[in-house]
């Protein structure tokens, strides 16, 4: 009887997914446009959360349908769906008082994947196997081509001179947005047509690869399904985000923290359900697939948003600041220097775990206090 009732319980749990965006989008409808309520603020910042969990699980529904490397792909094209929404939105409400947002938000995003991500992936596999084991020839390609994002994006910017401050001019913008988009669309191209094997899970140690905790392949009906909801769910998250805010801003404000901090908070939202994916794949002795999911999604984060944000700075009132500060600067030179070296050798021990997680424990200490 209590094992029956444990059962539907959780399976009650399980389905939490497909009834969230619809009450998400309907609450959205009833708070549209109105003055709320602290108690309100607090429901929809809720729903936003949970849509923002439901859209990233219908991604692996239909990721999981369109198989790997394919599905590291959807995923992390889905999360820079929602956070370009997440930024344009917050960038429209505010003009120029959110000029440095999308900068933030992706380096944040670059420094939580390069650094969080893999390190966690490489903690747990090499915890679990003694040595982490991936191919070096994907993992490195993916590397290079994030340091090389990062670098014509977020630290060009920095140096030209002619627009004043750290800005691109028009013609630096358009080919900075260009170049992401080419870069990305050929990594794309890598990775799922060419040589798709660089980015598939190696045999560790000589032995058989543990088989996935996947549930069994979704049908086609039920990736349509999950295809739907996670439409619902991303104008759910747009339109909550627009909704609450001027709450979380003025809380920012308040505290006394950094503007940039907003960024931080962006990236760990739309990043959770990507992060829990990577680790259960580590778990799973198939570190490589983790290492897919955060480079794919530090890519993705630079090589869509950037020309995203570019798009809509046709139309935004405050001006677009890229280039980063000298913190910054350091702290991502140092991040791509150990990166290099941990993917060379194609093993790591805990040791290079340790390192990245302690690079983004750092990058966060000096957010919230620079």
């Amino acid at each position: 009887m209590t094992d029956s009732l444990t059962d539907s319980l959780t399976a009650v749990l399980a389905r939490w997914t497909l009834f969230l965006p619809p009450a998400a989008a309907v609450l959205l409808a009833l708070v549209w446009g109105r003055s709320l309520p602290p108690v309100v603020v607090a429901l929809a910042g809720l729903a936003l959360v949970g849509a923002v969990l439901a859209a990233v699980h219908h991604a692996e529904v239909v990721a999981h349908r369109v198989g790997e490397p394919m599905g590291s792909l959807v995923l992390a094209v889905a999360v820079t769906i929602i956070e370009v929404a997440l930024i344009v939105t917050l960038m429209a409400d505010s003009g120029a008082k959110n000029a440095t947002l999308a900068r933030d938000t992706v380096f944040a995003a670059v420094m939580i994947t390069c650094n969080g991500i893999v390190g966690l992936c490489l903690l747990v596999g090499a915890l679990r196997t003694r040595v982490a084991v991936f191919n070096p020839e994907g993992t490195g390609a993916a590397l290079a081509t994030v340091a090389t994002l990062a670098t014509l994006s977020l630290v060009l910017p920095t140096f030209t001179t002619s627009t004043p401050g750290p800005r691109f001019s028009s013609t630096q913008l358009v080919f900075a947005s260009l170049a992401a988009l080419v870069l990305y669309g050929l990594f794309v191209t890598t990775q799922t047509v060419r040589h798709r094997d660089y980015f598939l899970p190696p045999e560790a140690g000589g032995g058989p690869l543990e088989p996935e905790e996947h549930a069994d392949l979704p049908s086609r009906r039920a990736a349509v399904i999950s295809l739907s909801l996670l439409l619902l769910a991303l104008v759910a998250v747009v339109g909550l985000a627009k909704t609450v805010s001027p709450t979380i801003e003025s809380g920012v404000t308040r505290a006394g923290l950094p503007a940039s901090v907003m960024g931080v908070v962006i990236a760990m939202l739309v990043l959770l359900p990507e992060t829990i994916a990577a680790l259960r794949a580590a778990r799973r002795n198939q570190v490589q697939t983790g290492l897919n999911l955060a480079l794919g999604s530090a890519m993705a984060s630079i090589g869509l948003t950037i020309p995203a944000v570019a798009v809509a700075s046709i139309w935004l009132s405050g001006p677009l600041i890229l280039g980063l500060g000298a913190t910054h600067l350091v702290l991502l030179a140092l991040t791509v220097t150990v990166g290099i070296l941990t993917v060379v050798p194609g093993r790591a021990t805990p040791l290079q775990g340790g390192v990245h997680l302690s690079i983004l424990a750092g990058y966060v200490v000096l957010a919230v206090s620079p």
